[in-house]
């Protein structure tokens, strides 16, 4: 049988995390040699997006690791843990980790990323006014921009649509002024809502 439909009926097609059954699927639980029921597991969309720093953090929906770090899945214990450490600061999560066991292998699993050194701090695409900068957002220039290379200036109040996010560089976002993709600062745009 496929690992996903097994997945999906060992998690009952909810997250295998905070139970929600919105936008579930399978998660590996980096790094692994080989993926199996053990290091794999569903999990919903804020999950997913909170476990890859794509979206702030949410202490409170986060509580829910008070139950699920007891399941007997090795994946769901180690991602359990890892939350956990982001939120150590607050008493809830510093007393699960007090209580979550995992043996030498699994902790050695855990810390294998390094993500348990980080803080619940995420860093996204965010404008001049700190708003959430998203793939396919449309944002007005704040500054007259020289584009490097090029004889190219785009003028404040330029509208930039359908943006895309420079993955490795939260700083910079990509979009298309005069038929030309350019790189643009984020803090030399805002958002335009609507």
């Amino acid at each position: 049988m496929k690992l996903e439909l097994l997945l999906q009926q060992r998690s009952e097609n909810n997250c295998e995390l905070c139970k929600s059954s919105d936008g579930v699927k399978l998660y590996e639980v980096l790094p692994q040699k080989s993926t199996s029921e053990e290091n794999c597991m569903m999990v919903c969309a804020t999950c997913l997006s909170q476990i890859e720093k794509k979206a702030e953090p949410n202490s409170s929906h986060w509580k829910c690791l008070t139950e699920s770090m007891w399941s007997e899945v090795p994946g769901i214990q180690v991602v359990a843990w890892r939350m956990l450490n982001r939120f150590r600061s607050e008493s809830w999560a510093a007393d699960s980790l007090d209580m979550l066991y995992l043996d030498d292998e699994k902790l050695a699993w855990a810390k294998a990323t390094g993500d348990h050194d980080n803080d619940s701090a995420v860093e996204l695409h965010k404008d001049c006014n700190g708003m959430l900068l998203q793939t396919g957002d449309t944002v007005v220039l704040t500054k007259s921009l020289d584009v490097k290379g090029s004889s190219l200036n785009a003028k404040m109040g330029t509208v930039v649509k359908n943006i895309r996010i420079v993955e490795e560089n939260t700083e910079q976002i990509e979009g298309k002024i005069e038929g030309q993709v350019i790189v643009i600062l984020t803090k030399y745009v805002r958002k335009q809502l609507g």
